[in-house]
């Protein structure tokens, strides 16, 4: 096949007897999504993560009324078709599921439970199936938003680039907690942590490829947030927090997905509310952040989106219009354009990439 084609995958809000995960193909060299499959049978599959070595697609079943616990999926890619077949399944000790990941060296599954405080940590098997539950921490902690923050609510878990340490953004405590990873025991070991503005509710976060800054969105305040870091150490260092709204934006709008673009050069972030992708570009050397644009994302409510791995196109997610809308990057100024191109599907949020 085509160097420039994906299979994207789209997870969703579903119940069980509908489709919850979207298989299309993308065309890199025309921005277009044709159908190829839709997988029913989890219950909110909000949230996925690829292994593109494996051929391996993860996901997560959240616990049925009356049930204590949901399910990690595992999910084997037909390299020819990009359709999905499931390989198998481990109890996640858990009712709620929220966000999951891999480790850099694909040894460990990690997930979150933003309605119940924790983070898990689950190995992967031979098979590249994931195995029983390692290691559970519960965080404690409030801030000040009532509702949102009057308990500790992890949002999201990623591992450094050196793959020795393991952030979690914690919405309701407003700090990023890092982790090490004991990977002979399989534990999270407590390291450090980073007190950001009070109600600001760190989300998501991303890594520069320079390994030197990193960024985390901040959902309640509508803010992002430069760390410089030092990857020896593990530790992260606030240098910038800017917003992520125009100026003259006085309706209400909270932040969900960031990501950096594959040559480092741009950050992007989505608002909800304001319902578009933020545009900055990166200062090499300090990490900061300069304005350059926001872009419409066509629709309500982009709960996340992601650039391609080749970052030439952005696809984002529309959760309350039920579409995704395909954007063109310009590689020299990291601006956005729409290109036209759109599908209709319900409620999705998330966007993973399969390269064939």
């Amino acid at each position: 096949m085509e160097s420039n084609q994906y299979i994207t995958y789209f997870g969703s809000y579903s119940d069980k007897q509908s489709p919850g995960v979207h298989v299309y193909r993308f065309d890199e060299q025309s921005g277009e999504l044709s159908y190829i499959d839709q997988v029913a049978g989890m219950l909110n599959p909000t949230f996925m993560t690829i292994s593109q070595d494996k051929g391996l697609l993860y996901t997560y079943t959240q616990a049925d009324e009356g049930q204590d616990s949901g399910a990690i999926l595992t999910f084997r890619i037909d390299a020819e078709t990009g359709k999905l077949a499931l390989a198998g399944q481990q109890p996640s000790l858990d009712k709620s599921a929220t966000h999951i990941n891999l480790d850099g060296s694909e040894s460990f599954a990690m997930t979150v439970s933003y309605s119940e405080g924790t983070i898990n940590l689950f190995p992967v098997l031979e098979n590249g199936e994931v195995g029983a539950l390692a290691d559970k921490v519960r965080h404690e902690g409030a801030s000040v938003v009532a509702k949102r923050q009057d308990s500790a609510h992890p949002h999201s878990i990623y591992t450094d680039p050196s793959d020795q340490f393991v952030i979690v953004p914690d919405l309701g405590m407003d700090k990023v907690m890092v982790y090490r990873l004991d990977r002979a025991n399989g534990k999270f070991e407590p390291h450090d942590e980073v007190k950001l503005a009070p109600g600001a509710g760190p989300r998501h976060f991303a890594f520069q490829p320079d390994r030197k800054h990193a960024y985390v969105i901040n959902e309640l305040d509508s803010t992002m947030t430069v760390f410089a870091f030092d990857e020896q150490a593990g530790k992260l260092e606030a240098v910038q927090t800017i917003s992520t709204l125009p100026e003259d934006f006085d309706g209400t709008s909270s932040c969900a997905e960031v990501q950096v673009s594959p040559d480092g050069s741009y950050l992007y972030g989505s608002n909800r509310g304001h319902d578009s992708i933020v545009v900055y570009a990166i200062d090499s050397a300090s990490g900061k952040l300069t304005l350059v644009q926001h872009m419409s994302t066509g629709g309500s409510h982009p709960r996340h989106f992601s650039l391609t791995p080749s970052g030439q196109y952005l696809l984002a997610a529309n959760k309350d219009s039920d579409s995704v809308h395909v954007f063109k990057v310009d590689r020299d100024s990291g601006k956005l354009a729409p290109t036209g191109h759109s599908v209709t599907l319900p409620q999705p949020t998330c966007v993973r990439f399969y390269k064939l």
